[in-house]
């Protein structure tokens, strides 16, 4: 029998074995020590930890509600290590292993109606304007542009998180990718 801890992570309660807490939390430890100097570190490590809720809700099923040493250790494996950050790290190992395919969401940063036409450009990696143009002359041309943009514009969920634009664009979402976002950003 083990001890579990309740923890908030990313807006989210788990059940996490003491083990695994006490790995999490050095690790969430080290994140915030890398990050202290970056203008918008609050953000950053807000979306790392949400991240990591995304990934610890990844592992759950009806039959495993506590998350396990090996679910962090893997966890950890997928985001990198927090010397990546700051190009500490001894190991050059890539992170390939895990990557989410893209997925499709509307853009909230390239939009002009609702983000559906940047959105669907980021996701099929072409230029923004071309997309248009094509819902622009199915509009014309027998209002099936329009018809589409709206039935997308209400299925499509929005990007909001780094991570989901990082998924929209077909980026890994680890540290460094996070990182990077901001520092574009910025």
């Amino acid at each position: 029998m083990k001890n579990t801890v309740s923890i908030n992570l990313g807006g989210m309660v788990y059940h996490i074995d003491e083990d695994a807490y006490v790995v999490l939390k050095n690790y969430l430890d080290r994140i915030k020590e890398e990050i202290r100097d970056l203008e918008g570190n609050h953000e950053i490590y807000s979306d790392i930890e949400s991240r990591i809720a995304e990934l610890i809700n990844e592992k759950f099923s009806n039959f495993k509600q506590v998350v396990t040493l090996s679910d962090v250790e893997e966890i950890i494996s997928i985001m990198g290590k927090p010397e990546d950050i700051s190009g500490n790290s001894k190991s050059k190992r890539s992170y390939s292993s895990y990557r989410k395919n893209k997925r499709m969401y509307r853009d909230p940063d390239n939009r002009i109606i609702g983000g559906v036409c940047s959105g669907l450009a980021a996701y099929l990696n072409q230029d923004v304007t071309i997309v248009r143009v094509i819902f622009v002359l199915l509009a014309f041309f027998g209002m099936a542009g329009g018809f589409i943009y709206i039935i997308l514009w209400i299925v499509l969920p929005e990007a909001n998180t780094i991570a989901q634009r990082l998924e929209m664009r077909g980026e890994e979402v680890t540290l460094n990718s996070i990182i990077n976002f901001f520092k574009d950003e910025f």
